[in-house]
């Protein structure tokens, strides 16, 4: 919020339905109305206002996790998006049973409709690489995100069970399980069953996973980012840091926050260039964030 937004809250707050045409703040009384200020208490008004000033520039600078965030893509990016994803689906047909590129046809068709939000057709999708091709299984994150995604958190949890099987120094995966569990079950359970790791693993999880069994805040967690890792390193731990507290927020069901933290994870240019990994997790944040505001769009009828 800026100085003169609270300036304006101020005047509202306080009833002052008209303003004269020289208003300034030393021109209220002690009711809050609005006079002519003498010329001889001027200087003395003015030095007081500059006094304040410092006062309610910090204030206006205090970062709110319930404000309203603006959404991180222009109206041109989402619409470009979205066709450039229609036009990759429509290039994707369905592959031919047992088709020698069937499974990397299904891998790319599964990503494409997780992208465009079509969650339940993307596990159609990412299943049928796995009857394809069976050693996928237990390798298969993506199917455990569009499972819990799809509002099959109980299936995503075994998911990510076999998953934990297969490498077992991925916080990342200890965290969407908890967060799956979290969903199917509720926090004490999700907090009681939270896998441990006793490996070293990628930055920043061991810090985000303190998130879960709550040893850290979500403020300690972006606290603990060191300025002097680089710019792009800085970016990522930034990235992965607000993704998992606004998914985090989600299962909480604590909306507003949540997408605050997404708005800014999503707002991160880092993830979209760094590889497929941090570039699906980006759009994890934004499938996220846009299920939100499409929830709330749906509840309050607009």
């Amino acid at each position: 919020m800026h100085h003169q937004q609270l300036i304006q809250i101020r005047s509202n707050n306080e009833n002052i339905e008209q303003q004269p045409e020289n208003f300034s703040i030393e021109n209220l009384n002690k009711k809050g109305v609005p006079v002519q200020t003498p010329a001889i208490h001027k200087g003395i008004a003015v030095f007081a206002v500059l006094l304040l000033m410092p006062v309610v520039f910090l204030v206006a600078d205090e970062p709110d996790a319930n404000a309203k965030p603006a959404y991180p893509l222009s109206l041109k990016e989402s619409s470009d998006l979205k066709k450039q994803l229609e036009s990759q689906l429509t290039s994707l047909s369905t592959p031919a049973a047992r088709a020698s590129n069937s499974t990397n046809v299904h891998s790319q068709r599964g990503d494409t409709l997780f992208f465009l939000g079509r969650f339940k057709e993307s596990v159609d999708e990412y299943q049928a690489m796995v009857e394809l091709d069976p050693g996928l299984e237990s390798s298969h994150w993506r199917l455990g995100i569009a499972l819990f995604f799809a509002d099959r958190p109980q299936d995503a949890v075994a998911q990510f069970e076999k998953y934990h099987a297969f490498d077992d120094v991925d916080r990342e995966n200890g965290i969407w399980r908890y967060l799956s569990q979290f969903k199917a079950t509720d926090a004490a359970t999700a907090k009681k069953e939270l896998l441990r790791y006793n490996k070293d693993d990628r930055e920043p999880f061991p810090a985000v996973y303190k998130l879960f069994d709550e040893s850290m805040t979500a403020a300690e967690a972006l606290a603990n980012i060191p300025d002097d890792v680089g710019d792009s390193e800085k970016e990522k731990r930034l990235f992965y840091t607000e993704l998992y507290i606004g998914m985090h927020m989600v299962v909480k069901q604590k909306n507003n926050e949540a997408k605050t933290y997404l708005s800014r994870a999503v707002s991160r240019k880092w993830p979209r260039t760094a590889g497929f990994g941090p570039n699906y997790m980006w759009h994890v944040a934004r499938v996220q964030l846009d299920e939100l505001l499409k929830n709330k769009a749906a509840d309050t009828g607009n």
